[in-house]
């Protein structure tokens, strides 16, 4: 008798539960799904991807004095790859030194020139100087010829005395006008010697000072840290083949990781929303179980356009309020920027809102029936919407428009 029962009771449960199965089943287009108002705290968010940096970082750079011998693009040769860390003294990379190389070896031609002039200059001076002297020397011998023959005259005729006294004046005139000349070659001689020490001195003070240039090529850290490489002005990263130049000097730089920053770009719609000092949770792509809290430091008010679009996008930066020893350089970030916050107001998801002529409204579950109820929107965000009016928390709302209800009027507000 009781197992009688049971079937009975079986069957009185199971069979609407088959039919319901049944009709359901050829019939999955009824199905919408519906979910409840509910109260809480609105955030509007605006959420941009963005990059990793350093706020702070020590640039390693190339020789600063290349300029000064005419060097002004320098090809990077070779170059440690980005992320290696180091310590302070470590090898970083090496520029090109051919461009290099050929001054030195100008600087070598114009030295052996500069001596072959120095030494000729020595031997004109010895040259011309001893023919002076030998000149005076000979006025010399001269006059002191002529003063015997004027002592051993003393019986001659008056006009042979007069012509040997002439002739002696002439001669110490002669003498003394050649020692002026030989003071005057002599100094001529040794400012000539001067010039050609000091353009000798000049070339190998160049040489010495090219060859301690080629050593600054071979480029070591000054300090330790994690090597980034530079980015040009187009976004590419600098690295072996691109070049430096005495206005951009840096080869890479070597970043304070305890001192980081999320750089992004936001569209001119979005940007109106984000002022400084707003709150951001960052996460990081490469780490999905990293956040960190974040605050809206600088805000653009110049756009910019990327290569390739005619969108203006305007940079944000967001500093980073911690720090993660897994977080590096150039790691894309995703940004929360929270733009508003409002508490204790009824929401709903943006599925449920449609709209016709103008009127928003919802289909909400009413008894058995469904009413079309119209309501009056706040502010939204990229899921849910405000409803300031037209609905109570825990009703019962659809994300899909339930069918033949088209047609239906809208309960409008009082």
């Amino acid at each position: 008798m009781k197992l009688k029962k049971l079937a009975i009771w079986g069957a009185v449960v199971v069979t609407p539960i088959l039919i319901l199965s049944f009709y359901n089943s050829g019939n999955n287009e009824n199905i919408s799904l519906t979910t409840n108002v509910v109260k809480g705290t609105f955030n509007d968010e605006v959420i941009i991807s963005g990059e990793a940096q350093s706020t702070s970082s020590k640039q390693i750079n190339g020789p600063s004095n290349a300029r000064q011998f005419g060097l002004y693009d320098i090809k990077i040769q070779d170059l440690v790859p980005e992320g290696t860390i180091v310590k302070k003294g470590d090898y970083i990379g090496k520029l090109d030194v051919s461009e290099l190389n050929g001054k030195i070896l100008d600087a070598q031609i114009n030295l052996d020139n500069a001596e072959s002039t120095y030494t000729q200059q020595q031997l004109d001076t010895t040259l011309t100087l001893k023919q002076e002297r030998n000149a005076i020397k000979d006025l010399l011998f001269e006059i002191e010829e002529t003063k015997l023959e004027l002592n051993q005259s003393k019986y001659e005729a008056p006009a042979v005395i007069r012509q040997l006294e002439i002739k002696l004046e002439k001669s110490e005139r002669n003498l003394k006008s050649k020692k002026e000349d030989y003071s005057i070659k002599k100094q001529q001689s040794n400012a000539r010697m001067i010039i050609a020490s000091n353009n000798v001195s000049k070339n190998r003070q160049r040489i010495d000072e090219l060859l301690e240039l080629q050593k600054q090529f071979t480029i070591y850290s000054d300090e330790g840290g994690m090597v980034t490489y530079i980015k040009e002005w187009n976004g590419t990263k600098k690295q072996v083949g691109s070049t430096i130049s005495p206005w951009e000097p840096a080869i890479a730089s070597l970043p304070d990781l305890t001192k980081m920053e999320s750089k992004t770009y936001s569209n001119e719609v979005d940007v109106r929303k984000i002022k400084q000092g707003l709150t951001v949770k960052v996460g990081f792509d490469a780490f999905p179980d990293i956040e960190l809290d974040g605050v809206v430091t600088e805000v653009a008010n110049v756009g910019e356009t990327k290569t390739g679009s005619d969108i203006k996008l305007f940079q944000v930066l967001i500093k980073l309020n911690g720090t993660n020893d897994n977080i590096r350089p150039g790691m894309t970030t995703s940004n929360r920027i929270l733009t508003k916050q409002i508490d204790d107001v009824l929401m709903i998801p943006l599925e449920a809102i449609f709209s016709k002529d103008s009127i928003s409204y919802a289909y909400v579950k009413s008894g058995l029936s469904i009413e079309k109820q119209q309501v009056v929107l706040g502010n939204s965000n990229n899921e849910v919407v405000i409803i300031k009016k037209g609905l109570k928390e825990k009703d019962v709302v659809y994300l899909t428009k339930p069918n033949d209800l088209e047609d239906k009027s809208i309960k409008l507000l009082k």
